[in-house]
């Protein structure tokens, strides 16, 4: 009946007037206008959400070249590579070891490449095979609580949601855990296992370093014997020629221009000059000091408060997250490595990779002084590990440092004895080392490539961002100590905060970079869910977070659960840190009840485990009929441990179930996030 009117209407307009109308053009334009403007934004959005949020990309870098350069079987084959060594790294030492493994890869070879899996297409894994006689290794930290690093993410999650052949990739794994953990070294326990099950074949078996006791150790034996099974599975014989090859060249800087010369940035020239949301581990935001004070009341100790300011930045965190903050060394230790090398500081340098397929150009930000590296890039206040004193040898003048260092670079018993009682156990840092062999004269720049590089500390949030939203809050103890040789250790970060303290003039405000890393550390979706919270020491840190947020909640109106805070402390009267703030909290009704221990206030020793187990009743009150939440934080190579036995006992007493049925439960309770841990070692 439509079409019938259509052509009757058709016909009479024929019939009475022109075919279109200058109305019907003018409605036919505004509708083509309108089609074109819809079709092409909505391609335009669509296009740019598609786009990652935010990346750093040398500016250089087209996106082809950027597509390519995720490709490295395309280097492999393009450069007549058959080992690459992959490193899931959060603190740098994972990518350190993966450097070593490539270079060594030439005695047996092997020519190799280090990679960053988040810079990489995974899925060309499945090509490994058209490469002779081709090893992908891959070294593996587990970070926080059986948590992958963040540039390993996506690989793992590949793994997991994916089911791609791997016939004919060899393979081998290295995990880097420290067994104060539970998850210890899950993820590469993970990844071994899982590649095997996607069809790929195992060449050695997975090695699992210990943070907590010798890594280095771990390290170095895994190696070793990882290389005896390459050479069975591949036929080959090692070489016999030593892999001290310089990895990057030094380039004079001298006639640089002032302004391409880095000064502590992180990976962009004046980062901290021209700041650019958003801000993360390569892009951290230069923070202003807005509090600087003492918690502790009297002692030889010190606990700060810190106050980060935020305001401004565009910065959001949530209760239980943790910032890092970026320190810097010394300047007493900078410039006794420049008089005991006899080195010019201020000169200016460049270490580029003598690799040139390879994505990483400098191992720091380049090109800079050699004053700027040692303060801010490189790491001189840990021990070194073996593979340094084995470069050392070299720059040895003296029979007697030669041999000592060569001692500590083996991997004899004795070797391995020298290096944990001289290194280790007297802990010793690189100036330590050039003041005790004074014949060993390092080139600064090689030392330079040799050290690690300065990593970020983290610190838990200790305040709420829905009471302080335009700041940051850190309880830190500030770290000092007397080594075996008599010399005061200072702890990088802390010691560098005790300086920054804020005026009430007009001067500048101390600054210090930081930015906000997530965490899984979080109170439970309803405010009304009762918690137990136990944290003694700066281990309270995460909890002032957690009470400022109920405590806001019920001031709003809202209804919220009992809170139970176990804490405990040396000594009342000299380290019981917000003590008015808590009292507060227990008056007001937020806090429902405080458990105090003061270790040293009695002559026996009491500690806020000795209360956990007093109080099985009140335990199995929250966590087990009320299906509560439990929270535990700090030290983890004790107070932890204990804390988690003790509530499995509680469990099987008042929940009346056997060991393994006590254990199964507090399993569950973990995978549902009712109990939770931030614990460090």
């Amino acid at each position: 009946m439509e079409n019938s009117e259509g052509v009757k209407i058709e016909s009479t307009v024929v019939t009475e007037e022109p075919l279109i109308s200058a109305l019907d053009i003018a409605l036919f334009v505004v509708i083509i206008t309108v089609a074109y403007f819809w079709y092409f934004k909505r391609d335009k959005q669509s296009s740019s959400s598609e786009k990652k949020p935010y990346t750093i990309q040398p500016s250089s870098l087209s996106s082809i070249e950027q597509t390519s350069n995720s490709s490295f079987i395309k280097k492999l084959k393009s450069t007549g590579r058959s080992l690459v060594v992959f490193y899931g790294s959060q603190t740098g030492t994972a990518e350190e070891f993966a450097g070593r493994i490539a270079k060594e890869g030439a005695r047996y070879k092997m020519k190799g490449m280090v990679a960053d899996p988040e810079e990489c297409d995974m899925a060309d894994l499945v090509e490994m095979k058209e490469i002779q006689k081709s090893l992908a290794i891959f070294c593996i930290a587990t970070y926080g609580e059986g948590d992958p690093t963040d540039n390993a993410m996506d690989f793992y999650e590949w793994l997991q949601n994916g089911d791609a052949d791997l016939e004919g990739l060899n393979y081998a794994v290295f995990g880097l855990g420290n067994k104060t953990y539970e998850h210890y070294n899950e993820i590469a326990i993970y990844i071994d296992q899982r590649l095997e099950e996607l069809g790929a074949t195992r060449v050695h078996e997975i090695g699992l370093g210990d943070d907590d006791a010798n890594i280095e150790d771990d390290f170095v034996s895994w190696k070793e014997k990882l290389w005896e099974s390459v050479c069975s599975h591949y036929g080959i014989e090692e070489t016999g020629e030593e892999s001290n090859i310089r990895q990057y060249k030094l380039v004079d800087c001298s006639e640089v221009l002032p302004e391409r010369i880095f000064s502590g940035g992180i990976s962009r020239l004046k980062s901290y000059e021209n700041q650019r949301f958003p801000f993360d581990v390569k892009n951290p935001y230069l923070s202003k000091i807005a509090v600087n004070r003492e918690l502790h009341k009297s002692g030889d100790r010190s606990c700060m408060h810190i106050e980060f300011d935020i305001d401004g930045s565009k910065m959001r965190y949530d209760t239980g997250d943790h910032v890092a903050v970026y320190p810097k060394n010394s300047s007493e230790l900078v410039d006794k490595i420049g008089e005991l090398l006899n080195a010019d500081l201020d000169a200016v340098f460049s270490l580029l990779n003598t690799d040139e397929e390879s994505s990483k150009k400098h191992p720091f930000p380049c090109p800079c002084t050699y004053r700027t590296a040692l303060t801010y890039y490189l790491d001189i206040t840990s021990n070194p590990r073996t593979h340094i004193m084995k470069e050392l040898i070299e720059y040895a003048s003296d029979p007697k440092d030669q041999e000592k260092l060569k001692l500590m670079a083996s991997s004899t018993p004795e070797g391995k004895k020298e290096f944990h009682e001289w290194i280790l156990r007297d802990n010793r840092n690189i100036v330590h080392i050039l003041e005790d062999l004074p014949s060993v004269k390092p080139d600064l720049d090689h030392l330079c490539e040799l050290l690690p590089r300065l990593q970020c500390r983290y610190y838990s949030i200790s305040s709420s961002p829905k009471v302080y939203p335009k700041s940051i809050h850190i309880t830190a103890v500030l770290v000092n100590y007397t080594t075996p040789t008599n010399r005061v250790n200072k702890g990088v970060a802390t010691n560098l905060l005790a300086q920054l303290i804020p005026t009430n003039d007009e001067l500048p405000q101390p600054t210090i970079p930081i930015y906000i890393r997530r965490s899984q550390f979080r109170l439970p979706p309803k405010s009304q869910t009762p918690i137990i919270m136990i944290g003694p020491g700066t281990g309270l840190a995460p909890f002032r977070g957690f009470i400022q947020e109920r405590d806001y909640a019920r001031k709003e109106g809202r209804e919220i659960g009992e809170m139970v805070l176990y804490f405990g402390c040396r000594k009342k009267d000299e380290d019981f840190i917000y003590e008015n703030e808590l009292q507060e909290y227990v008056a007001n009704g937020t806090l429902t009840k405080l458990h105090l221990a003061f270790s040293r206030d009695q002559p026996e020793k009491k500690y806020v485990t000795h209360l956990l187990e007093q109080d099985a009743d009140e335990l199995w009150n929250i966590i087990g009929e009320k299906s509560g939440h439990l929270y535990v934080c700090g030290d983890a190579r004790s107070m932890a441990k204990d804390v988690h036995s003790i509530i499995v006992k509680v469990v099987m007493e008042k929940g009346q179930m056997t060991n393994s049925q006590a254990l199964s439960y507090v399993k569950k309770m973990e995978q549902q996030k009712r109990y939770s841990a931030d614990v460090w070692s």
